[in-house]
Order: structure tokens, then C-alpha cells, then sequence
């Protein structure tokens, strides 16, 4: 890790909280290289001290560093897994389901799940939190306004039900946006609630480092119920799940195996 980057990863974790370590070196040293060059800087000591003082590039840079891409029912067939057969057994002697969507990007991961859980369930007896680093995608995700593109793998009947057709965009009912409690949070420093019985985070960790990953795993495991379930993206799959006191339920399904 060259000096120069180095030292911005290190005044960046002390101004925002965010540990630019723990994410892969090529990747984020590309990314970031790429937004200073068009900004018109030549280092990233530059670009840190402009940075520091104007808070408008410090949001363009946030927005930069957290990968905001989703849509709902993102790999239809485990949705189908999820609903057909782990939350079945998830409900079986259980009249509360707790569940968190881990960075949430926008909001299309919250939504698929709680238009899941109300053809199992009334919302009443299902709580579901949605967190993301990033404000910006809270605020989208809190509006929820989707591009076609997003609901590419809904299924149609979903798509009728809990969509306003407004031009070329898609409003989420407000059902559904009733059934999610957005926050912010870092996943890497923050501490995590605890007792759920599913936490689905997706296509995220491909972004950490093995030391990361070790570290969120733990952090994942320690925050479901005994018998809860860990849902994963599909280029995650956790090689060492025992590791984590995990087990493997189905594919890309993980579950708790004690307190």
C-alpha cells in the first residue's frame, strides 16, 4: 500500500468512521483514482484536503465508495428457496419474526421481503430493519421510486399488487414501505442488535477483505437466534461455516446453530 493512500485511508477513517482497509485495495484505490483524476486532482493528498473542506465532494465521495446496485427478487430462485422453504420453517412455533436486511442499498431487498412475508403473514407479526451506510441510498430507499430495470424479476402478480405505475417509474405501496424501519449504519464498527431470526445480506462482502469477512461472519452469527438463518449472495458462499457456528441449510442459506 503505497504512502499516499495509506495516509488517506487513515485521515478518512478519522473524519467519517469508515475503515477503507477492510475493503479490497484494487478495487477502492481504482474506484477512488478514477473520481480524483475527473475531479481534476493528481493525488490523494489533494483530494483529501479538498475533501476536508467542502462537504459537497465529500458526499460525491461517499456516494462513490458504497456500491449502491440492487433490484427486487435479485436470483428469483432463491427468493423462491426463502418463501417456500426456510421461512416455513422459520414460522413453525414462532409467532414473531424478526429479520434485517444488511446494507440495503436503495431499498429493493426490504421490499422483496416484506412482500414475502405478507403472503405468509399479517405485518403485525413480523418486524423487518433495513440498514445502509449510505444516507443517500436511505433517502432513495425511503421514497421508494424504482426504474423498470429494478423489477425485472418480480413476479407480475407482485408487480400489480404493490406497484403505482408513475411513467416511467414504479412507487412502492405505502403497505409495504409501512412494514420497514430504515436506519444508517457502518457494519464494520457499528454493534448489531441481536435475537433475529433472519439477516439476508447480499452481494456485499465480495467488496471486504478475508479479514473483514471473518470479522462480519462473527458479528452475523452472534446476532441471530439459535436455528436463525444467514442469507448470502450468490458468489458468497461461506466455505468455513462451522467456523461461525453456521450451518448450511440450502444454498446460500446458512443457519445458527446455537446460543
Amino acid at each position: 500500500m503505497s504512502k499516499d493512500y495509506y495516509d488517506f485511508i487513515e485521515a478518512v477513517d478519522k473524519k467519517t468512521g469508515i475503515n477503507l482497509s477492510l475493503y479490497k485495495e484494487a478495487q477502492m484505490k481504482r474506484r477512488l483514482t478514477s473520481l480524483y483524476e475527473k475531479k481534476g486532482y493528481t493525488s490523494f493528498t489533494d483530494f483529501y484536503s479538498s475533501l476536508n473542506q467542502n462537504e459537497k465532494l465529500l458526499k460525491e465521495f461517499l456516494d462513490r465508495i458504497t456500491i449502491n446496485v440492487s433490484e427486487f427478487y435479485r436470483n428469483v430462485k432463491r427468493w423462491e428457496v426463502l418463501e417456500q422453504k426456510i421461512l416455513p420453517d422459520l414460522l413453525n412455533g414462532n409467532n414473531h419474526i424478526k429479520i434485517w436486511s444488511a446494507a440495503c442499498s436503495t431499498g429493493e431487498e426490504p421490499y422483496s421481503l416484506a412482500m414475502v412475508m405478507l403472503n405468509l403473514l399479517p405485518a403485525s407479526s413480523f418486524t423487518i430493519i433495513a440498514t445502509d451506510l449510505d444516507a443517500s441510498a436511505i433517502e432513495k430507499a425511503q421514497i421508494g421510486l424504482y426504474s423498470e430495470r429494478s423489477l425485472a424479476e418480480i413476479p407480475i402478480n407482485m408487480k400489480r399488487k404493490h406497484f403505482i405505475n408513475q411513467g416511467a417509474y414504479y412507487k412502492i405501496s405505502d403497505e409495504i414501505k409501512s412494514c420497514v424501519s430504515f436506519k444508517q449504519q457502518n457494519l464494520l464498527k457499528d454493534r448489531f442488535e441481536s435475537q433475529f431470526d433472519l439477516i439476508v445480506c447480499r452481494n456485499v462482502m465480495i467488496y471486504f477483505t478475508e479479514e473483514a469477512k471473518d470479522l462480519l461472519y462473527h458479528k452475523f452469527s452472534g446476532a441471530l437466534k439459535k436455528n436463525g438463518i444467514l442469507f448470502v449472495g450468490s458468489t458468497e458462499q461461506i466455505f468455513s461455516a462451522s467456523k461461525y457456528d453456521l450451518l448450511s441449510a440450502d444454498t446460500f442459506f446458512y443457519r445458527k446453530q446455537s446460543n
